[in-house]
Parts: C-alpha cells; structure tokens; sequence
C-alpha cells in the first residue's frame, strides 16, 4: 500500500492570458536583461510579471512596455509571478509631458499603493485609460490650439486629479456617500455644515470652529463633479487629501510632493 507521504500532488494548472489591456505601472531590473513589471490589467487588476529579455538591445518589448502606452498582454504562469509571453502595443494615448506627465505618475503611484494585486476593478480602469488620453489630448494638441495648451496650469489639471482619485477610493469602497447622511441617511443640505469621516462617512458639524467643516453646497458638488461652482475643486483637493492620507498611512507619496514642488516653481 502506497504510503501517504508518498503520493503525488497534482500539478498545478498553468495559467494562461490572451490579448489583456494593461498598462506598465512600475519596471525594475530583474537579471542581467529581464524586467519584472507592475502591470495594471483590465480584467485582472495589478499583477507582476517578468518580461524576459526585454532590455536586450533588440528586443521588441523596449519599445512597447513603456509607461502611460497602452498594450495588450498575454502571459502564462503557475506560481505568483507569471512570464509575459507576448506584448502588442495598442495606441490610443498621446504622449505626455510636463505637468500632464507628472500627473501620469501620480495616478500610477496611487495604484501601486492603493490597489491590491489580482483585485480587478474595470471601471477604475477604463477611468485611468480616460484620464491619460485627456491629458495627452490637452498636452500634445496644445500647438495647434490658438489659446494654446488645455491643461497649462495645476489648475487646469486638477478636475482630473480630483475625478480620478474619486473613482479610485469609489471603487475601493473608500469613498462615503456624500450625498447622505451616515448616521440617518437624511439627505445633505445645501445650507448645512458637514464634515466627512474616513470610517463614518458624512456628519454634521458641530464645533465651533467652521473653519474645518464643508459647507453642504461643496459637497454636493464634489458628489456631483460640478467642479466649477465654486469653492468645489477647493473643498474636493482637501476632502480627497484627507482620505487618502488616512488609507495611505504615514509613508507620503512621493509624486504629491513633487507637484507641488513644480506649482511653486
């Protein structure tokens, strides 16, 4: 009689992916001339995968596996890491440069903080794919515009910033109702005073000190991403501060702080 120890354990299935959109979020060196990437998929969320001999010299992944250019990916593996297999670059996106650029790496260093790995999130993704062509868009047809480029200044920018981080702690379930109440469920006024709470959500404010409360008009705006009334991007950029820096911890993000490096400058 076969002793237990000894039996076989079934091998594990090898998994294969065709054709999968993704973006290269993060590429570090692995051996002498492999990559080992940070990929954000669409139906399959944020996974690694090593790109071999991908900095050979001709290889054709340098040219495709590149940040903020879309492709499709197909890959194979067993274990937690699985081996890129082939890499086709899609379009779509105009490159982007300066601020738009630095806003690019913003969004991939809030997914590599944020964003389990294997969690897909779709609509996050399709949010990410929009957020990059509006700043190419802006960015790259700017010369051909007589008022010149969209999205010249932070604040220009800064209705995608909002809107992206917005639908990055919605789809994380981060994201509070803004429009109610959560001890009642009682509907935000426009009159009121609020303040949100990472874990409790939306409640009144009752100190004395307005100075830290949101007025109901802000919020609904922000619910609403009617950012150009006004005092509504204002109250979103300290609103989305706050919630991120409670779901970030205490590391700083890295890219925040060189925005506003470069708004000062």
């Amino acid at each position: 009689m076969e002793r237990p120890e000894l039996r076989r354990r079934p091998a594990r299935r090898i998994e294969r992916t065709h054709d999968e959109p993704a973006f290269v979020l993060h590429a570090h060196p692995w051996r002498e001339s492999s990559l080992i990437l940070d990929v954000f998929s669409r139906h399959h969320g944020r996974l690694p995968l090593v790109a071999k001999g991908a900095k050979r010299p001709h290889s054709q992944l340098r040219t495709v596996l590149l940040g903020f250019a879309p492709f499709a990916a197909s890959w194979s593996g067993q274990g937690e890491v699985r081996t890129l297999t082939r890499a086709e670059w899609t379009g779509g996106v105009p490159p982007l440069a300066g601020l738009p650029l630095m806003c690019g790496f913003y969004f991939n260093e809030l997914l590599m903080r944020l964003l389990p790995r294997e969690d897909p999130h779709e609509a996050l993704f399709d949010a990410y794919l929009q957020a990059l062509i509006r700043l190419g868009e802006g960015e790259g047809a700017g010369a051909a515009r007589p008022w010149g480029p969209l999205y010249a200044s932070r604040q220009q920018v800064e209705p995608l910033l909002r809107g992206f981080e917005m639908e990055l702690l919605r789809e994380l379930g981060h994201l509070p109702e803004l429009h109610l109440l959560s001890t009642s469920g009682e509907p935000v006024r426009e009159q009121g005073l609020y303040r949100v709470d990472p874990q409790r959500g939306v409640l009144e404010h009752h100190d004395e000190d307005a100075s830290t409360a949101i007025s109901g008009a802000q919020l609904l705006a922000i619910a609403d991403a009617r950012w150009e009334q006004a005092g509504a991007l204002r109250g979103a950029k300290t609103l989305m501060r706050e919630l991120l820096g409670y779901h970030l911890g205490t590391q700083p993000l890295r890219t925040r702080q060189l925005l506003i490096d470069l708004h000062q400058l």
